[in-house]
């Protein structure tokens, strides 16, 4: 099968295995999983936080751990976060595509996720040091906002979190400031959705947690495209400045990874690739990420972080409003 991609570098490789997880995989019933988290254990294990839907069409977060990262996934034999929604009324429709980011001040992993209530998505937070037991600090962000995760240390003192609100021009990614991760102010618009015919116009979020780089933070964000047969989910790339992340030094103008496979373009939402996560390999180079296909399961593609921003330099350009 030849894809558009090998017309020009492939920057991401798909593992012959895909997907690495569906619901035949689950120890209960379920109707898919898709969307994980995924942080990479001290004793080198891979684990997924996936989101898990329901045959209610609720989510709750199921964890999934691996040596490899690849097989022999050792899953849950029940629910690891339920929705709360006696305690967190903001759950009570499901908890969603959760972010783990590690802070070493804390030595704890944070979870960011979207809590669904009766008014929309908001963005949650929580905090666990094994995947077993979490420490709920709530509703962060309001709705209508998702598509959320910490940076792994302070800026300038403060903690900052990536977001997506939605409002009256569309839906454009944001990050804002807090000196406790409960109260959280100087909203700084990062990276705003193109207008017009492009790929990643009108709405826009963040993938999984950014990358630091030495020359700043590496974003992988997925821009929305509505078609006649429905919406189209394509991933691109940016780079922010690692004292001001606000500060967007390089935008990507193309996609670089999008829908292709059978089990990409086929599902219970279809042409959707939907990372929430990744590893870097012990190289400091080698990306595994993990991402929801058609919201139907999970599969994994590599790429190395130098390619990436090789690519985005030879195909990237400060933003301005020509583009």
């Amino acid at each position: 099968m030849t894809h558009p991609d090998n017309v020009h570098e492939v920057l991401f490789h798909r593992h012959p295995s895909n997907p690495i997880l569906s619901r035949s995989d689950w120890p209960y019933p379920i109707n898919t999983v898709f969307n994980p988290g995924v942080a990479r254990l001290a004793d080198g294990t891979t684990l997924l936080l996936c989101r898990v839907e329901d045959r209610r069409g609720h989510s709750h977060l199921c964890a999934a751990r691996s040596r490899n990262g690849v097989d022999d996934w050792q899953i849950d034999a029940e629910p690891t976060l339920l929705p709360d929604p006696i305690h967190y009324p903001e759950e009570v429709f499901g908890v969603e595509d959760p972010r783990i980011t590690y802070v070493p001040e804390h030595q704890a992993y944070y979870v960011a996720y979207t809590a669904y209530s009766r008014y929309g998505p908001g963005v949650s937070l929580a905090r666990t040091t094994n995947f077993v037991d979490f420490e709920r600090l709530g509703a962060i962000m309001p709705p209508e906002d998702k598509d959320a995760a910490l940076l792994p240390q302070r800026i300038g003192g403060q903690w900052a979190l990536i977001h997506r609100p939605i409002g009256p021009s569309g839906a454009h990614i944001w990050i804002s400031y807090s000196p406790d991760m409960e109260y959280w102010g100087h909203h700084h618009l990062m990276l705003e959705a193109r207008q017009g015919a492009w790929w990643d116009a009108n709405k826009i979020g963040l993938s999984g947690p950014l990358i630091e780089t030495p020359e700043g933070w590496l974003m992988l964000y997925h821009g929305v495209r509505p078609t006649a047969s429905g919406a189209l989910y394509r991933l691109g790339l940016a780079l922010f400045d690692h004292e001001q992340p606000e500060r967007c030094l390089l935008r990507g103008d193309e996609w670089v990874f999008a829908p292709e496979e059978d089990y990409e373009r086929t599902g219970d939402v279809n042409n959707v690739v939907f990372p929430c996560g990744h590893t870097i390999g012990d190289d400091g180079d080698t990306l595994a990420i993990y991402y929801g296909a058609a919201d139907s399961s999970i599969a994994l593609a590599t790429a190395s972080v130098r390619a990436l921003m090789r690519w985005l330099h030879a195909h990237g350009h400060a933003p301005d409003a020509s583009r």
